[in-house]
């Protein structure tokens, strides 16, 4: 089946979610669980003395100057993707970094970032067209990522873009993260990423989804190996599934555009298992009005009525889906 934008806003507009209606204020603060800056004052990174470095699995070894250059992304894993093209393994110096340094060769992306692998070429074409035009910007202008994507969408070509859409599309995104509910978190800072300060204990949960490695150092080693763990509150799994299933009397059912199973439809990207903290930032986005484009109006209606507790119980649920 093939579903056009165009047919998605008629759904939407006959179950009652005119895009009319959305006109409202700019929530005013990104919630910083979702939006991570890096710490003032963290450990100095190490110095490189040489030695390659290693991660379970492959017998592939890497320098740090290697693993920290952002026109050579690190591949650990080349055995486990197709063929990738020259801008994302390499970009082109001086601004088009490697698409595959932050999003991985294997698509599968950070809590930072996203992961791009099987999304719909069309609909990564659109986002990169969105970052170069202004359109889609990040409600936290301080967080490094959406910036770098803003830099990169202006300097790639067509061609670029292109040939990086088709081939994070040619593939699935796999599990990756797995998502636990809890009381209570480590206390953590931010290295690019929430990561555990060690030795530092516990904290209530609160109002967030705290996303982190499962093993801190392969993380650092940006390995494609190494997935993530989401910590959610307790009952948001349950609370999330009724709104994505139904609406919750709040918005139009998710399956409605991105499928019964959450795995997309036509343009429409999947979001069954993906970064609880990436979908929660969209949805802020959307409702705050940082993230635009022709694509963005189908979301529009759906996130009017949201709360950030319900965003936090959305991502949540759709995290813990199968992908």
């Amino acid at each position: 089946m093939r579903v056009t934008p165009f047919l998605l806003l008629i759904v939407i507009a006959v179950l009652g979610f005119d895009a009319a209606v959305t006109g409202q204020q700019p929530v005013a603060t990104p919630p910083p669980w979702a939006y991570p800056i890096n710490t003032p004052g963290g450990p100095a990174a190490p110095q490189d003395d040489g030695t390659p470095k290693r991660v379970p699995g492959t017998d592939v070894a890497l320098t740090l100057t290697q693993l920290r250059d952002l026109f050579n992304a690190p591949d650990w894993r080349p055995e486990s993707h197709p063929p990738a093209p020259e801008v994302v393994l390499r970009g082109r110096r001086p601004d088009v970094r490697a698409c595959g340094y932050c999003h991985y060769p294997s698509g599968q992306g950070r809590p930072e970032n996203s992961g791009l692998a099987g999304l719909p070429a069309a609909y990564i074409v659109q986002q990169m067209a969105d970052f170069k035009s202004g359109a889609r910007k990040s409600s936290e202008p301080k967080m490094g990522p959406p910036n770098a994507m803003i830099a990169v969408a202006k300097a790639a070509t067509d061609a670029e873009v292109k040939a990086a859409a088709e081939y994070f599309a040619s593939f699935p995104f796999k599990p990756w993260i797995k998502v636990v509910e809890t009381k209570t978190v480590p206390k953590t800072r931010v290295a690019g990423m929430y990561i555990p300060i060690e030795g530092g204990g516990t904290e209530p949960i609160g109002q967030r989804i705290l996303e982190m490695p499962e093993d801190v150092a392969r993380a650092e080693l940006r390995d494609s190996g190494s997935g993530f763990i989401a910590y959610v509150p307790e009952g948001s799994l349950k609370r999330g599934q009724a709104l994505v299933t139904t609406g919750g009397g709040k918005a139009v059912q998710c399956g409605v555009c991105h499928g019964a199973d959450l795995r997309g439809i036509g343009p429409v990207p999947g979001i069954a298992g993906r970064s609880p903290s990436y979908v929660a930032r969209q949805l802020f986005d959307l409702k705050n009005g940082s993230r635009k484009g022709p694509w963005s109006d189908l979301m529009k209606a759906a996130v009017a009525s949201l709360t950030l507790g319900d965003m936090v119980d959305i991502a949540a649920y759709t995290a813990s889906r199968v992908p």
